[in-house]
């Protein structure tokens, strides 16, 4: 049998000894949103695979699609083949219901470059060509909010289990996370049953804002966590009469929510930290890795800050990242390096936040680093005191972090001159959609005094 018959056999199987009568198919799209189609358990040939309009690579966060188009005017299908690997329950589905991410690929067997999945695939190639293994260890912040829905008032926290809503903000309190026990008990059932490796929660600075910690992985795998994860929570929240939210930045006076990326990259061979000498110091690949990040994030910076309302966020009065400069053991910085054993040296990413595509944004982290070692990129020196009183060194606008993705030569030789055009045009179609609309501050302060 050849592989893909194998595949579909091993799915069949699985299938069936859970009784499934329903398959949500699903591809992660530009925004991270899953997209696909929900197919009854005797329709779906996993051999056969799926068809999708290849153009839902292009939509924007609102649904809309930019000027240009970026797949064949036809507007023909993609396949979408089954990842065995992922293949999942659906804890909250009333019926036996599975889930599994599928590739995009075209016709003729190609990758689809536009499928974020298939981008991440491409960066960690380049990894695999020169016997490299990255490893990654995400962490995600994001708020639990009461529901509204009118959009035109502002978000407010939750109340808890003993009816009144958080007095300040509580850090790190384990009081005000078993505010929510119920959530959080649900939250790590449902994640277990899917096979997601939640490592530790925590309180963050925010009113109802929670951290939660996924094991270190290999970084495709660790994409379709974060991937599954979002869903789960959203879906959790929902079910207990509140929202959770990834956006950047929620809600006003309160912190943003990042994704903080650990990284390493292991020697395939030996599976040696090549982050760490044999005597346990710092290798030029550790520094070079840094040096990469740091010549290359602010090209990048549209992949971990992808929304209008992501650069609230990156402000020096938000405790979040507004320049490169990087610390061992120092959360001011941009780039952290967290105190560990030598065999666990690791970078940790600050810049990212929780809106991100987990799939771009880890791709993206990867590819400055990995631009760092190749072109023995060496990084400034380590900041002892705070980041914050550093100058600004990155972009303050989405359209100022599309035109600095666009003239970025090493960062269009990784991930294709097509995909990166694709996605500025993404962006500068929300770009251009979000700048029509006139905020509650506008009129409030300009219509009777200017």
């Amino acid at each position: 049998m050849n592989d893909s018959t194998t595949t579909a056999a091993t799915i069949q199987r699985w299938l069936d000894e859970h009784r499934i009568t329903e398959v949500e198919c699903l591809i992660p799209d530009m925004t991270g949103q899953a997209r696909g189609k929900i197919v009854p358990r005797h329709k779906y040939d996993p051999a056969a695979g799926l068809r999708l309009p290849e153009a839902v690579l292009t939509m924007t966060v609102t649904g809309d699609y930019p000027e240009q188009d970026f797949t064949p005017v036809a507007d023909p299908d993609m396949r979408l083949v089954p990842d065995a690997s992922t293949l999942r329950l659906v804890p909250w589905a009333k019926e036996p219901t599975a889930q599994i991410i599928h590739d995009c690929v075209h016709f003729d067997g190609r990758a689809a470059e536009l499928a974020p999945r298939n981008v991440l695939r491409r960066i960690l190639s380049f990894y695999e060509r020169d016997g490299l293994q990255p490893i990654v260890a995400p962490e995600m912040e994001f708020y639990l909010v009461e529901i509204e829905p009118d959009e035109d008032i502002p978000l407010k926290p939750p109340v808890g289990r003993t009816r009144r809503t958080e007095a300040g903000m509580q850090s790190f309190s384990i009081d005000a996370v078993n505010e929510y026990d119920d959530i959080f008990d649900v939250i790590y059932d449902w994640c277990e049953a899917q096979g997601l490796k939640l490592d530790t929660l925590i309180h963050e600075m925010g009113t109802a804002q929670m951290e939660i910690n996924l094991d270190h992985g290999e970084p495709l795998a660790l994409a379709d966590q974060v991937f599954l994860f979002k869903r789960t929570v959203r879906e959790v929240a929902i079910r207990h009469g509140m929202y959770a939210t990834f956006m950047a930045k929620p809600m006003q006076g309160q912190p943003g929510s990042a994704m903080h990326i650990h990284q390493s990259v292991l020697d395939r061979a030996s599976g040696r930290n090549i982050f760490s000498e044999a005597d346990g110091s710092p290798s030029p690949a550790f520094f070079h890795f840094i040096g990469g990040l740091q010549a290359y994030l602010p090209a990048a910076i549209a992949f971990f800050a992808p929304y209008v309302n992501s650069y609230r966020r990156l402000s020096r009065y938000t405790a979040a990242p507004i320049n490169l400069s990087w610390g061992y053991d120092n959360r001011t910085c941009g780039l952290r390096v967290p105190h560990s054993p030598p065999e666990a040296r690791r970078v940790e990413n600050r810049l990212a936040g929780v809106d991100v595509n987990p799939y771009l944004a880890i791709a993206a982290s990867l590819a400055c680093g990995y631009l760092g070692m190749r072109e023995r990129r060496q990084p400034s020196e380590p900041l002892t005191g705070s980041a914050y009183e550093q100058p600004h060194q990155l972009p303050r606008h989405l359209d100022d972090a599309i035109e600095r993705l666009l003239a970025c030569a090493p960062l269009a030789e990784l991930f294709g001159e097509h995909f990166l055009r694709t996605y500025a045009a993404i962006k500068e179609a929300e770009y251009r959609e979000y700048f029509d609309v006139i905020s509650p501050w506008e009129r409030r302060y300009l219509l009777l005094n200017v």
